[in-house]
């Protein structure tokens, strides 16, 4: 096999792993796995107030319902969960993370 070769299967892998890596299903599990984590960490009171559901008309939107004093643990968890990750899932929960510190931000003005 030549070079050539080995390079273009490497990126099609590559390709093919970046693709897999935001299909609903991996999030689901991802938020499941977050979710879960983030439960056994946190206060008794507030194990009931997070509740995360996959909107069924678009499959990648998913609605979370957290209580504010249960973001900054859900927020440690998903950062110890990054390197576990694929790379566009890394980014997608990156870009969960952002936009979580502008909603507490917003509340805070």
């Amino acid at each position: 096999m030549s070079i050539t070769n080995k390079m273009l299967n490497k990126i099609d892998v590559d390709i093919q792993n970046l693709q897999g890596s935001l299909q609903p299903e991996n999030l689901e599990y991802w938020y499941k796995k977050i979710t879960a984590e983030t439960i056994e960490i946190l206060p008794p009171w507030l194990t009931d107030k997070i509740n995360i559901k996959q909107d069924p008309i678009l499959p990648l939107k998913f609605n979370v319902d957290i209580s504010k004093r249960a973001v900054r643990y859900f927020m440690q968890v998903i950062d110890y969960n990054l390197p576990n990750m694929p790379y566009t899932t890394q980014l997608y929960f990156m870009k969960v993370q952002e936009t979580m510190s502008a909603e507490m931000d917003k509340s805070l003005v």
